[in-house]
C-alpha cells in the first residue's frame, strides 16, 4: 500500500512529540493528522477510513490502551500502534491484546516506526497475508524446548530475568541463554517484535479455532 492511500493519525499529548513524528512522517511521504488527546481522535474516529493510529501509552485523560478499548468494533478497521517508555512492557503488553498491531519503545529510530506503520497499513486490505505470517511463528514456537516456552511466557510480560531466574528456580545467567535462543529460534529484532508474534499467533490461533 502506498504511503499516501492512508492517514496516519498521531494521538500525543505532548506537542512538541506531535509536531516532530508529524514532520518525519510527512517528510517521507505519509499522510498525516495530530489529535492532542485520546478523546479527541474518538470524536473523529467513527468518521475515519483507511486509517492508523499512532498514540502514546501515557496520556492525561485516557491511555492508549483505553484507547484502543473504546474504539471496539471501530478498531478493526483502524489498526494501532502504541509508543511506549521503557517499563511499560506489560501495558503495552496489554495494549495489543486489546487489539494493537505493535508497540514501540521509546526511544526508537526513524525507520522502525515507519516500517511499523507499514505493517499496521498491510492489515487494511491484506488479513489473509496476516494469517500466514501467523502460521509461521506457530511453527517456529513449536521448536523451543518446555524450558524456552516458560522463559517466552514471562518475557512478554516485562518480567526482569533475575524474577524469572527466581520464579523458574535458576540463575539469571541460564534465562539469559534461554533469552537468547528464544529470541534466534523466532527470529525476533527485539522484546516488542517477540511480543508482537506471540500474541498474533496466539490471536490467529485462537481465529482458526473459531472458524473449524
Amino acid at each position: 500500500m502506498a504511503t499516501d492511500d492512508f492517514t496516519v493519525n498521531i494521538v500525543d499529548d505532548e506537542e512538541a512529540v506531535r509536531k516532530s513524528l508529524a514532520f518525519l512522517l510527512t517528510m517521507s511521504g505519509f499522510a498525516v493528522r495530530v489529535h492532542d488527546s485520546a478523546t479527541a481522535f474518538l470524536e473523529v474516529a467513527p468518521n475515519l477510513r483507511q486509517a492508523v493510529l499512532v498514540t502514546d501509552l501515557r496520556m492525561p485523560d485516557m491511555s492508549g490502551v483505553d484507547l484502543i478499548r473504546r474504539l471496539g468494533p471501530t478498531g478493526r478497521s483502524i489498526p494501532s500502534i502504541v509508543i511506549t517508555g521503557h517499563g511499560d512492557v506489560p501495558m503495552a503488553v496489554e495494549a495489543m491484546k486489546a487489539g494493537a498491531v505493535d508497540f514501540i519503545e521509546k526511544p526508537f529510530e526513524d525507520i522502525v516506526i515507519m516500517e511499523a506503520i507499514r505493517r499496521a497499513a498491510a492489515r487494511l486490505h491484506d488479513g489473509a497475508a496476516g494469517t500466514e505470517k501467523a502460521e509461521a511463528v506457530r511453527g517456529r514456537l513449536v521448536t523451543l524446548s518446555d524450558r524456552e516456552r516458560q522463559v517466552l511466557e514471562q518475557v512478554i510480560t516485562g518480567q526482569p530475568n533475575k524474577a524469572i531466574a527466581f520464579s523458574l528456580d535458576i540463575s539469571p545467567r541460564t534465562v539469559e541463554v534461554h533469552r537468547a535462543n528464544v529470541m534466534a529460534k523466532m527470529q525476533a529484532r527485539s522484546l516488542p517484535d517477540l511480543v508482537r508474534m506471540t500474541l498474533s499467533a496466539s490471536s490467529g490461533a485462537s481465529e482458526k479455532g473459531r472458524h473449524v
